[in-house]
């Protein structure tokens, strides 16, 4: 039976992969959450946490885009097992400190930008209509027009090649420096087109790239999913389950190799080498494979096509200490 019965039809944003991700946290297969506490780490229009509830979770729901929040107020008032957290994910465990909570059942995040975001032309997200040059999730801090508009060329080309793989980073972040200053999405658009010799018409707008890694680095997405990963084994229970949802490789790879390096498994010296058992106990067990979305989800909601979820089962071997990911 799919969740989606639990998702209003006039909902802002369709979850990827609700059954996949529910089934996921539910290691017994019963779809009863009575008495579980879950932390949805990734709120947006609350799809996994309207699941939840209605299957009788206990949810923590954290988002760090106030709008979510404020949505989630008028939506979700009639729920007493709701509890909402406007937190980024290096935060989410000194907010569940504080409201008492020191163990989890389970945890779900859905990395990335989401629809309501790339939708509204004012948050800068996107560039299919020009809009501020934002792309702030929190809606504070510095922008993305603060960063192209203050950043050394050379930063610029790094951010460029580390979260796209931006082969002309250096070119693009020539061009943007001499481009100063910026101000919307349609001219940083522009600059990168012009730089890469775009011709209107082609498979694949090239600013897409560019608008990714900048994002990822306005908002630091990969260190504060390395944070929430730490968080999550420092939190759940043994037997409680880590999943995760990611849209790009560099998220995935990042979750791929946690899980790795968690399983108690160590890598082969050398590709003549078996792989041999680690000194360090699993810290994880039951690491599912990469899942994606099947024919009938993708022809509901093509967003899923690039979505990935990998999930496992926290062990009860003590969590290791965290390390800390420092920006390019």
């Amino acid at each position: 039976m799919s969740l989606l019965a639990a998702i209003p039809h006039d909902a802002p944003h369709i979850p990827v992969l609700l059954d996949e991700v529910i089934g996921a946290l539910d290691p017994a297969g019963s779809l009863d959450f009575s008495g579980k506490v879950i932390v949805d780490a990734t709120l947006g229009a609350g799809g996994y946490t309207r699941a939840l509830l209605a299957a009788g979770a206990t949810v923590h729901a954290f988002d760090r885009d106030p709008d979510a929040i404020a949505a989630a107020r008028e939506w979700g008032a009639g729920y007493d097992r709701l509890i909402l957290h406007p937190r980024r994910f290096s935060e989410v465990g000194d907010a569940l400190a504080q409201a008492g909570v020191s163990a989890i059942d389970g945890l779900v995040a859905d990395i990335g930008v989401s629809s309501m975001q790339l939708d509204q032309q004012g948050r800068g997200f996107a560039f299919s209509s020009d809009g501020p040059l934002d792309m702030r999730m929190s809606q504070e801090g510095p922008s993305a027009a603060d960063f192209c508009n203050e950043a050394a060329e050379e930063e610029i080309a790094n951010v460029l090649y580390n979260y796209a793989e931006e082969r002309q980073s250096r070119r693009i972040a020539r061009a943007i420096v001499a481009a100063r200053p910026l101000e919307t999405t349609g001219q940083l658009a522009n600059v990168v087109r012009r730089a890469l010799g775009y011709k209107p018409g082609a498979p694949k707008d090239p600013a897409t790239r560019s608008f990714q890694a900048i994002r990822i680095h306005v908002n630091d997405e990969l260190g504060e999913l390395e944070a929430l990963l730490a968080t999550a084994e420092s939190l759940l229970n043994p037997g409680g389950r880590l999943a995760i949802v990611s849209f790009h490789s560099l998220e995935d790879r990042i979750v791929k190799q946690f899980f790795k390096d968690a399983s108690g498994v160590a890598s082969a010296t050398s590709r003549y080498m078996p792989v041999a058992a680690s000194a360090a106990p699993a810290v994880y067990s039951h690491i599912s494979k990469a899942i994606r979305a099947g024919e009938v989800e993708l022809n509901r909601n093509p967003r899923a096509r690039s979505a990935t979820l990998r999930f496992a089962t926290r062990t009860d071997v003590p969590a290791r200490p965290a390390v800390s990911r420092r920006r390019p």
